[in-house]
């Protein structure tokens, strides 16, 4: 992994009207000066045949401005599109994702981009959507009550194995090791917001956007 691929941020304070939000190093536990990050965002690549130049982007952080988990695969686009002059540069028309939406509000939906009917060469945006809290009305377990379920059951489908862990590690801990060595500095970032900077521009690198840019309802 390269450190170029990589960037790290802390949030700090920030005031919303007449509410002030409090940054990582007011904390009267936490030194002034210190570089803990709380935000990581980094694209990792897969060196095989098939998910050769395919980047899969990460990122994770504290005080952001909504709380969720989801995996989303966003479609290459179509060199030969021929509605590519339609959708210009709105990359909301230029890729069709499939979303797995882990928490809050469970989902699994497919986001395409089809020709509205008619004598026009006008797009739109459509959602095969599985709303999980719709089509199963009954509740829904919590994360942490299955978690703990399966503890008590012996299940450990859902548990990471200890190679899975050793392998985790050995990615990482070269990474950590330059970052603190090089005592970089996190990017700082609003407390409330969607994080620092320089993750958008490390998704712009790789021709890809965060899937909370994309204006849905959550």
């Amino acid at each position: 992994m390269l450190l170029d691929d990589v960037i790290v941020g802390q949030y700090k304070g920030h005031s919303k009207g007449s509410k002030s939000y409090p940054g990582y190093t007011d904390d009267p536990t936490v030194p002034k000066d210190g570089l803990t990050p709380t935000f990581a965002a980094a694209a990792l690549f897969i060196n095989n045949a098939r998910w050769d130049l395919v980047p899969f982007l990460m990122k994770a952080g504290k005080a952001l401005h909504t709380k969720w988990a989801e995996i989303r695969v966003q479609f290459s686009h179509d060199p030969g599109n021929l509605y590519k002059r339609n959708f210009g540069t709105d990359l909301d028309k230029a890729t069709n994702e499939l979303v797995l939406r882990v928490q809050p509000d469970e989902a699994i939906y497919l986001k395409i981009n089809n020709k509205v009917p008619g004598l026009g060469m006008r797009l739109d945006r459509s959602d095969l959507n599985l709303l999980y809290s719709a089509r199963f009305p009954r509740e829904i377990p919590d994360a942490y009550e299955r978690l703990l379920l399966d503890a008590i059951e012996g299940e450990r489908r859902l548990f990471i194995r200890s190679d899975e862990l050793d392998a985790a590690w050995s990615l990482f801990t070269p990474l950590l090791k330059e970052l603190e060595g090089k005592k970089i500095a996190p990017e700082l970032y609003p407390y409330g917001s969607r994080g620092p900077v320089g993750a958008h521009y490390l998704a712009a690198k790789h021709n890809v956007r965060w899937g909370d840019l994309s204006g849905e309802d959550r």
